[in-house]
């Protein structure tokens, strides 16, 4: 199974969100791996949970697509809030994590679209195949909102 490390960067978290995904976040601290790494909100205009959601997305692609060599790409990620435990100071929030490596995922992706609606297309084994082909991981991630 690969191993992922924990992004880590000099730069603010918010320069680091920018650069990489174009977007302007009123955020600081770390990426939120433990409490001494919590990922501060100071201010969002967007609800909480899709912010929070948002961000560890970003955490995930970075981890397991945007830092990785190319043939360690992971592709079609997808995170499933699991629990969330609320502190006096922090959230605790557990994510499931789902991809498969993006070269077997455009091959399942363009496998489906010539196979669809064919007679030899058989959509169960299909999925079967995916499904096996599908790394599984969960996450934690620690937030504070200012």
């Amino acid at each position: 199974m690969h191993t992922f490390t924990p992004i880590s960067s000099d730069d603010p978290i918010a320069d680091v969100i920018e650069k990489a995904f174009g977007m302007s976040l009123s955020v600081e601290g770390g990426w939120g791996y433990s409490l001494q790494d919590t990922l501060i909100i100071q201010s969002t205009d967007l609800p909480l949970k899709q912010l929070q959601h948002t961000l560890a997305s970003m955490r995930t692609h970075l981890e397991m697509s945007m830092t990785q060599p190319a043939e360690h790409r992971y592709g079609g990620i997808n995170l499933t809030e699991v629990s969330r435990e609320t502190h006096t100071d922090h959230e605790k929030i557990v994510y499931r994590v789902t991809a498969i490596l993006e070269s077997e995922y455009a091959d399942f992706i363009n496998a489906y679209k010539e196979g669809y609606g064919t007679e030899a297309f058989d959509m169960e084994a299909h999925f079967d195949a995916r499904k096996k082909a599908t790394l599984e991981r969960e996450v934690i991630l620690y937030y504070k909102q200012i």
